[in-house]
């Protein structure tokens, strides 16, 4: 009888687990972001969010809270109401975030449930093309004779853009300053006035410039070539092993939410970004549209968690 008892239970939760996803949502949604506005980590979910919230028939309410790597703003999901109503959209700086910040108040693995992703977003290794450099041998030539001269600016230290950076630098073996900017305007800015050397920048927000000629594009971190500079070579392929970077944008709950909401909300991501008119905002900015189901994902961000941690140690990644 405790066994029918067990399994009538288990009926009646998974009854009302699918009858809650069903309705859901009745209300509108809050979409935390822990980035500035105007990041590549901003721009891309705000096109997919936009369709997900005519597709849901809900507002769907952004909020961008920047700082200490994006730890803020994600630290207030971590402990938002696990209902489907408080969602985080972040980059692959989610996972480094553990190696830096030892004392972070939420568990990257344990406290959230992995939605999917929007997509990836290949970085581009950019230099002014004052500096005389055509090829990103040149480049690694140029840096190696003078060690310690060249200068590259990120947005904070674990950020994506630094992460691209210090795979290529440790892979290339070469020394240079970390150069951090509170935005990417502004290390753009000081990168076009010849002032910081490079910048592994997201293509989405470096194109512009690469097409107008104030920026020329080197490589890509990306393991296969950028379909927005299909002519640029990856890192890989110039012969930097180990030195690709994967530069996600993806989707979380908090821990605990319903699995069936979880489940609803993948689709409606993938069905966002699949749709015909988004894909062409993404593919214009250069953003793969890449997507995962939640237990894939999942497997991704555990994988990296561990992978980033050793990196991080070696390339001797810390926070002032």
């Amino acid at each position: 009888m405790r066994g029918v008892r067990i399994a009538v239970a288990a009926l009646l939760v998974a009854a009302s687990t699918t009858a809650q996803a069903d309705s859901w949502p009745t209300k509108p949604i809050r979409v935390m972001i822990p980035f500035g506005a105007g990041s590549a980590t901003d721009v891309v979910p705000r096109i997919v969010l936009d369709r997900l919230s005519a597709q849901l028939g809900q507002p769907v309410v952004v909020e961008n809270r920047g700082g200490a790597g994006g730890t803020l703003g994600t630290a207030t999901v971590a402990k938002a109401e696990p209902d489907g109503y408080t969602l985080l959209a972040t980059s692959s700086a989610h996972t480094i975030a553990p190696a830096l910040y030892p004392n972070l108040s939420y568990d990257v693995a344990r406290d959230f449930a992995p939605v999917g992703l929007m997509g990836s977003v290949p970085n581009v290794l950019i230099i002014a093309p004052s500096k005389g450099i055509k090829t990103v041998q040149e480049f690694v030539a140029a840096a190696k004779a003078k060690p310690g001269s060249m200068s590259f600016a990120s947005l904070g230290v674990g950020s994506a853009v630094h992460m691209s950076a210090e795979r290529f630098r440790m892979s290339a073996g070469y020394e240079a300053v970390h150069v951090p900017f509170k935005g990417g305007a502004e290390a753009l800015t000081e990168i076009m006035a010849g002032r910081v050397d490079y910048y592994f920048c997201p293509i989405a927000t470096a194109l512009p410039f690469i097409q107008s000629g104030k920026l020329l594009a080197l490589a890509v971190s990306s393991r296969t070539r950028a379909a927005a500079l299909p002519n640029v070579p990856t890192t890989l392929e110039a012969g930097f092993p180990n030195s690709d970077y994967t530069f996600w944008i993806g989707a979380f709950a908090p821990a605990k939410t319903p699995q069936a909401i979880v489940d609803k909300l993948n689709a409606e991501i993938v069905k966002a970004v699949q749709t015909p008119e988004v894909k062409a905002k993404l593919t214009a900015l250069g953003v793969e549209t890449t997507t995962l189901k939640p237990a894939e994902f999942g497997a991704l961000v555990k994988d990296e968690i561990g992978t980033y941690a050793t990196f991080a140690k070696t390339a001797g990644m810390k926070v002032n």
